[in-house]
């Protein structure tokens, strides 16, 4: 396992990085409305990345073709922007990465779809939960803390809700690689043998569906769907950990917890 410590100098650039990926993440869910689709979405990411001065973690990586991913329903992540119209009561999950002074930071949000989305009682306990299992997690992290019972909290949060971890999805270490050690899984029994230590960046990421977990690949060689077509969800947060605690660097400005306010109707 190839772990990497970050200096004071690593984690300003990754904070500036982390501040800004928030907040393109909030612009990008306030636009969202039925009758968009999802490449309209990826082009106004590009416009605020270029903005902020900025470059996108996701573009061109392992050879994908858009800035953000956009999974709606059924689409679990690493979907491609596209020509999918957004309806009225869809559950859309962004997940977006920024590429700033060297480092890369990794976020995503799940967005309802116009009121229907808003008022769905399904969609705001998918939302809940997954913030719950999100926050849950965020909360135990400090040094000396194994993995492994980060993934056993967010695992036990989600299924004492009813739904299934998708096991094949993970979170992971993050800096100037996108992904870097250690995984971050979602369930305890293949949680990696390691204590988190001071200085590391993760990005924690609660991915799980309504239905069996069962998933499969598209042939675009890159968007993953539930296999039984129920809903799926993900959220994100890059996250530093600090000598006593924790420190949210994808952390949303204005609105925190921002659902509550795009749950209401």
């Amino acid at each position: 396992m190839n772990i990497t410590y970050k200096t004071p100098k690593d984690i300003e650039a990754m904070r500036e990085g982390g501040a800004l990926l928030g907040q393109i993440l909030l612009d990008l869910a306030r636009i969202v409305e039925p009758g968009m689709t999802t490449l309209h979405l990826d082009t106004k990411a590009r416009e605020l990345i270029k903005k902020y001065g900025s470059q996108p973690s996701f573009l061109g990586y392992r050879g994908f073709p858009g800035v953000i991913c956009t999974a709606v329903n059924e689409e679990v992540v690493h979907t491609i922007p596209g020509e999918r119209v957004l309806q009225d009561g869809d559950l859309l999950k962004i997940d977006g990465g920024l590429y700033h002074k060297g480092f890369h930071t990794d976020s995503a949000i799940a967005v309802p779809v116009g009121p229907l989305g808003r008022k769905s009682d399904k969609i705001k306990k998918l939302i809940k939960t997954a913030e719950m299992a999100l926050s849950s997690a965020i909360d135990l992290v400090r040094p000396d803390v194994p993995v492994r019972k980060i993934s056993k909290i967010i695992q036990e949060v989600i299924e004492r809700n009813g739904y299934s971890v998708i096991r094949e999805l993970s979170g992971h270490g993050v800096g100037k690689m996108l992904h870097e050690d250690p995984s971050i899984t979602n369930f305890e029994a293949d949680a990696p043998n390691f204590h988190l230590k001071a200085n590391m960046v993760i990005a924690i990421e609660p991915i799980f569906c309504t239905g069996k977990a069962g998933i499969k690949t598209l042939d675009d060689g890159w968007n993953i769907i539930t296999k039984d077509r129920s809903w799926a969800i993900q959220v994100e947060h890059s996250i530093l950990i600090t000598e006593t605690g924790f420190e949210v660097l994808t952390r949303r400005p204005d609105l925190d917890p921002l659902y509550p306010s795009l749950l209401q109707g």
